[in-house]
C-alpha cells in the first residue's frame, strides 16, 4: 500500500446535523460487515454517556477498505464545549467533510470547526444532509455555506469545494438537489476523487505527531497519529521527543502497532507513511508530542488550542454523608483521576489551590466539566464541585472577561421573554430574522450570562427554543449580574426527613427531597421564592400524646420533589454553594455547613463591602 491509495478525512458539523449517522452509512456501504451482522445505531458513539445524551463527546477514528483504497475517517463532536477534540485531529487529516442540515443551514459550531480546518489549509467536501426533512431549502443552504467560506477567508481551491446532497439516515446521496439518488458508495467515490492523498514521505526516518491517546488493557497507553514519514513495525526502537527542546528524547520499544478498521482494532504488521495508526510501548505520552526514529529529529508543530474560559473547583467530599456511596473519596485519588483526564483531553487543565484537597479545573464550558464529573461518579468517585466561574484577565490594568456570540432560534410567541432574559444577562442583540413563524436572534453575551441560560430557555419556550454559542473575544467586564433571583431552604438538623415536617415546609417553597431521605445541617432541601435563605427543620416529627394519634396524618399529600440532573445542579448553585456528587446521589449544600459560622462570615463580608463603599 502506498500513500496515494490512502485518504484521511474528518467529518465536522454543528451538533445534531448527522455526523455519526453518516459514519454508520459509510461503514455499511464499504462492505466490511457481514450481511447478517447486527450494527448498533450511531456505532461510533461508544461511550455510555454519548449514547444517553445522543451527542459525540470524544473524537474517534476508524477506516474503511473500499476498492483498493483505505479511507481513514475521524468522527468529531459538534458541541462547542468539546471543540478541542476537533482542533487536535486537524493534524491527522488531509480533508474534511462538512455536514450541514438542509433545513437549519450552517450554525455556530459549523463556523468554528470550519475555521479551524481552513486555517490548516485542509480541503473540504460539503454534504447537505437530511434532504428527506420537510421545508428544506438546499439552494439557500448552498449559498449560505459559500458565504461562510468567504467570511472565513477560504482559498480559491477551498471555495470551489464539491457539494453533494443526501440523507445519511435513509442511505442515499446525489450530486444535485434534484439529481438521481445513489447509494453511499457514491460518497466514497467523491472522497477518493476530491480529497488529496496524504503528504507523506515513504522513505526516511520514521516520524509521527501524537493527535489522540487511547488505552488498551494489555499494553497500556496507545499514541494515535498520522505517520508523516517512514514506516513503523513491532519491535522497532523509536524516540518520544520532549515537549521543549531542552527535554531529552525517551527511547521506546514498539510493543504493538494498531490499525482501526470499521468498529474493531486490529494488530498490524507495519504502519506505513500516510496511514493513521496507534503505537504502544509508552509509559507516559501526551497529545502534541512527536515520535521519531532518531533522538535528534526536530519536533513537529502542533495546532494551537483555544484557551479555556471556565474554571470550577473540585474538592474532597467533607459532608456528614461522605464515604457512604463512593469507593474513591481521598484527595490523592481525585487528583490522579484529574491528571489522567488532563493527559487525554488537551482543553482541560488542573491546578492545585492554596487549600489542600481543592483543585481548580479549567475547561471550555460547563457541559465539558459536567461530563467529566458524570464519568467520575460512574467510576465510584465522590466529589464536591462549585458553580462554574469565568476566567477573568487584566489587560492594561483593565478587567476583561470572555464574551460569546449567542445564536437563538425561538417560536415568535416566546420572543419577548427570551429577549428580556438575554438583556438581564447583559447581552446585546446584534441581528434578528424571522422565517416560518420562528425568529432567529444573534446576540453578544458575556460567558457568565450563558451559565444556566439553557434551562431558562427551555422553560421560557416550553422546550421549543434552540440555542448555540461560540467564543468571540475577551472584552471589558460587563458589571454585576444576577442570574438566580430565588433563595433556598436550608436544613438546620441532621437525620431522616419526615413527611410531617416536609408538609409544613412545602408551603414555603419547592422541595428538592422526599420523605425518608437523609439530610444534614447546611444541606439545601428546597427553593425559597424570596431572595434570602430560610433555615428549616425537615426532620421534625409529630409529638404523640393520648389526643394526637399516630394515624391521623395519613392524609398528608407531598408535592413530588424537583430532581436535579448533574448539569442543572452545577448551573443552579450560587457561589456560596456546592454540588455533592456521589455514585448514587446529587445533593446541593452550602460551602460552610454550620449556620452560626455562615452568619458570621456573611456579616464580615457585608462589613467589608460597607467599608469599601465608604
Amino acid at each position: 500500500m502506498t500513500p496515494d491509495k490512502i485518504r484521511n478525512i474528518a467529518i465536522i458539523a454543528h451538533v445534531d446535523h448527522g455526523k455519526t449517522t453518516l459514519v454508520d452509512g459509510l461503514l455499511r456501504a464499504s462492505g466490511n460487515f457481514r450481511e447478517n451482522q447486527a450494527i448498533a445505531e450511531r456505532a461510533m458513539d461508544s461511550m455510555d454517556l454519548e449514547r444517553e445524551k445522543g451527542i459525540t463527546i470524544k473524537a474517534k477514528n476508524t477506516s474503511v477498505h473500499w476498492n483498493d483504497y483505505i479511507i481513514n475517517i475521524v468522527d468529531t463532536p459538534g458541541h462547542a464545549d468539546f471543540g478541542g477534540e476537533v482542533e487536535r485531529v486537524m493534524k491527522m487529516v488531509d480533508g474534511v467533510m462538512l455536514v450541514v442540515d438542509a433545513y437549519e443551514g450552517p450554525q455556530a459550531q459549523t463556523r468554528f470547526v470550519l475555521k479551524k480546518a481552513l486555517e490548516q489549509g485542509i480541503k473540504p467536501i460539503v454534504l447537505i444532509n437530511k434532504m428527506d426533512r420537510p421545508h428544506i431549502e438546499p439552494q439557500k443552504v448552498h449559498d449560505k455555506v459559500l458565504e461562510l467560506f468567504l467570511e472565513l477567508d477560504a482559498t480559491e481551491e477551498q471555495f470551489n469545494a464539491a457539494f453533494v446532497y443526501g440523507s445519511a439516515r435513509a442511505g442515499w446521496v446525489t450530486d444535485s438537489p434534484t439529481g438521481e439518488q445513489h447509494d453511499m458508495t457514491f460518497l466514497l467515490g467523491k472522497i477518493v476523487e476530491h480529497i488529496p492523498a496524504p503528504k507523506a514521505q515513504v522513505d526516511g526516518c520514521f516520524e509521527m505527531l501524537v493527535s489522540n491517546i487511547d488505552w488498551d488493557n494489555f499494553v497500556g497507553r496507545v499514541a494515535i497519529g498520522k505517520i508523516t514519514r517512514g514506516t513503523v513495525k513491532l519491535g522497532d526502537k523509536v524516540f518520544l521527543l520532549g515537549k521543549t527542546p531542552e527535554e531529552k528524547a525517551i527511547p521506546i520499544k514498539v510493543t504493538k502497532v494498531f490499525q482501526y478498521t470499521t468498529l474493531t482494532t486490529s494488530d498490524s504488521a507495519e504502519g506505513i507513511a500516510g496511514d493513521i495508526v496507534g503505537i504502544s510501548g509508552f509509559e507516559d505520552v501526551d497529545i502534541g508530542q512527536t515520535v521519531a526514529g532518531s533522538a535528534d529529529a526536530p519536533a513537529l508543530p502542533f495546532v494551537a488550542i483555544d484557551p479555556p474560559t471556565i474554571v470550577m473547583q473540585f474538592a474532597v467530599n467533607d459532608g456528614p454523608l461522605a464515604g457512604r456511596e463512593g469507593e474513591h473519596v481521598t484527595s490523592r485519588k481525585i487528583r490522579d483521576r484529574l491528571d489522567r483526564e488532563q493527559k487525554m483531553n488537551v482543553t482541560i487543565s488542573v491546578k492545585d489551590t492554596d487549600t489542600a484537597g481543592i483543585f481548580d479545573v479549567s475547561a471550555r464550558g460547563a457541559m465539558q466539566i459536567a461530563v467529566l464529573v458524570e464519568q467520575m461518579r460512574r467510576e465510584g468517585f465522590e466529589v464536591l464541585v462549585s458553580r462554574p466561574m469565568v476566567i477573568m484577565k487584566r489587560v492594561n490594568d483593565e478587567l476583561v472577561e470572555p464574551f460569546e456570540t449567542l445564536y437563538v432560534d425561538v417560536p415568535d410567541d416566546y420572543l419577548g421573554g427570551v429577549m428580556k432574559s438575554i438583556s438581564e444577562r447583559k447581552g446585546k442583540i446584534e441581528d434578528m430574522s424571522a422565517h416560518n413563524g420562528r425568529t432567529s436572534l444573534q446576540a453578544y453575551v458575556p460567558t457568565r450570562g450563558l451559565i444556566g441560560f439553557e434551562f431558562e430557555l427551555m422553560n421560557l419556550t416550553s422546550g421549543h427554543g434552540i440555542h448555540s454559542h461560540l467564543f468571540r473575544e475577551y472584552a471589558p467586564h460587563a458589571g454585576p449580574m444576577q442570574t438566580r433571583s430565588t433563595g433556598t431552604l436550608v436544613s438546620t438538623e441532621a437525620g431522616e426527613a419526615t413527611s410531617y415536617a416536609l408538609d409544613t415546609i412545602q408551603v414555603r417553597g419547592k422541595l428538592f427531597i422526599g420523605a425518608g431521605e437523609q439530610v444534614y445541617d447546611g444541606m439545601i432541601i428546597g427553593e425559597n421564592p424570596r431572595a434570602d435563605d430560610l433555615p428549616v427543620n425537615p426532620t421534625r416529627s409529630k409529638q404523640l400524646t393520648n389526643f394526637r394519634a399516630a394515624g391521623n396524618d395519613k392524609g398528608i399529600q407531598l408535592t413530588p420533589p424537583i430532581r436535579f440532573s448533574l448539569e442543572r445542579a452545577i448551573e443552579y448553585i450560587a457561589p456560596d454553594e456546592l454540588a455533592e456528587c456521589t455514585p448514587k446521589s446529587i445533593r446541593i449544600r452550602k460551602r460552610i455547613l454550620d449556620s452560626n459560622v455562615r452568619q458570621r462570615e456573611k456579616k464580615k463580608t457585608e462589613a467589608q463591602l460597607e467599608g469599601a463603599a465608604a
